[in-house]
């Protein structure tokens, strides 16, 4: 093999590493933001309260936490 096959191959699990590893933070995002909100939503249907402000809350709260663990896992 010569040298420029393999950094032509280095490059290419390169890319497919960053792939991998940012198509996995939608999914963390979406996971995280779900339970925040299916937590807030459960918390007001327990507490049989009219407007949904804990849901909304919670929602908000998961984005914001999401939000902070993709900004920190693209600063490394």
């Amino acid at each position: 093999m010569t040298e420029n096959e393999g950094e032509k191959t280095d490059e290419i699990k390169k890319s497919v590493n960053n792939y991998a590893k940012y198509s996995t933070m939608g999914f963390q995002m979406i996971a995280i933001i779900g339970v925040f909100t299916y937590a807030g939503y459960k918390i007001d249907e327990a507490n049989n309260h009219e407007t949904k402000w804990v849901t909304v809350a919670l929602a908000l709260a998961g984005v914001f936490i999401s939000l902070y663990l993709v900004i920190r896992s693209v600063k490394n």
